[in-house]
């Protein structure tokens, strides 16, 4: 096995493919790695494993560990539960990171809990750097920052976790950003034999037969995104949203509070801490007021473009530009200008 102490990341892996949020998490992961001068490790657990290195060495991946076993796929709860906890008895990670995903709820959880170590759900952002205890005025270096909205999104919480191992994090696909490290990085391989670290009793459940029903909306790679918030009023005023992404060639995105009021049925089209994460080059936020948790979600988008009758609104801060009135008034207006211009 490699050296002790490194920075892990799981990898969910179906359908022959490393999920998103995994490459995401191993693009931060080689940041934090590089400054704690620890390797980059990846650990990919299922069947059907033949060059599946090949998709995340590209991102810096050191040491890819790879649990092959027809038993594996699909995801099951116990038996990866198992060669988590472990394997990381054995190499002893400091960090480990998963996706906010389905799956991440249910195996995070399962290992910080086995492991004494503890967990942060979906935060938004991860940092390396010291830490003083008050009480004991020990000093910590190098740890890892789990930053999150807390208390409803009130204050934005930074929570350490000083002694116990491994510092356990999940976050949201399309939190972190995707970026290739270098496409021709070369890592080693380490094959795990799963009869080693999953035991029989780990079996007792077998999945007969799985439907997954693709999403139907994509908003996570719309280039241009009207999203609408509680300030629309209707679910009918939300047609002009659509019918403005419609000419502009974008999606249709929602606030938790526009989404809760039945303004839009697909919870798909949900944005912020509590829905998707979105970095479109255009954001048109309608009727938005610009909650901390819905910031999280689209603060990254190239230009943000405010519409909304309150001049103070929160969101106004971040917006590059803001339009004060109603979108009752301004969306059609949109629509017609944009719609003879671009004849």
């Amino acid at each position: 096995m490699s050296e002790k102490n490194n920075l892990i990341v799981y990898c969910e892996f179906d359908d022959g493919k490393i999920a998103d949020v995994s490459l995401e998490l191993l693009t931060k992961g080689k940041v934090l790695a590089t400054k704690l001068g620890v390797k980059l490790e990846a650990l990919i657990v299922g069947d059907k494993l033949d060059g599946v290195e090949s998709q995340v060495f590209p991102y810096g991946v050191d040491t890819v560990y790879k649990v092959a076993d027809a038993r594996l796929y699909p995801y099951t709860s116990n038996p990866h539960a198992s060669v988590l906890i472990n394997l990381f008895k054995e190499i002893e990670p400091q960090i480990c990171l998963m996706g906010a995903t389905c799956i991440g709820r249910d195996l995070g959880p399962r290992v910080s809990s086995a492991l004494h170590s503890g967990l942060t759900a979906d935060c938004t952002s991860l940092e390396i750097g010291g830490h003083k205890d008050p009480k004991t005025g020990k000093e910590y270096e190098n740890l890892l920052y789990q930053i999150r909205p807390a208390f409803g999104g009130n204050i934005v919480a930074t929570i350490v976790n000083p002694d116990c191992r491994p510092q356990m994090a999940t976050v949201r696909e399309g939190v972190m950003k995707k970026e290739v490290f270098d496409a021709n990085y070369k890592g080693e391989v380490v094959n795990i034999d799963a009869n080693k670290y999953v035991s029989d009793a780990d079996f007792v459940v077998e999945i007969i037969d799985r439907h997954i029903e693709k999403s139907k909306v994509n908003i996570k790679n719309s280039p241009i995104i009207v999203a609408g918030g509680y300030g629309v009023g209707s679910k009918e005023n939300f047609d002009m949203l659509f019918d403005l992404a419609n000419v502009l060639g974008g999606e249709v995105g929602a606030s938790r509070a526009a989404v809760d009021a039945g303004f839009v049925s697909e919870h798909e089209r949900q944005i912020g801490q509590t829905g998707v994460t979105v970095r479109p080059k255009l954001y048109i936020a309608c009727g938005i007021s610009g909650q901390i948790q819905h910031i999280a979600g689209m603060q990254e988008s190239s230009i943000v473009i405010s519409i909304n009758n309150d001049p103070n609104a929160p969101i106004n801060t971040i917006a590059d530009y803001v339009i004060t009135g109603n979108v009752e008034d301004i969306v059609p207006k949109l629509i017609k200008y944009y719609k003879k211009n671009s004849k």
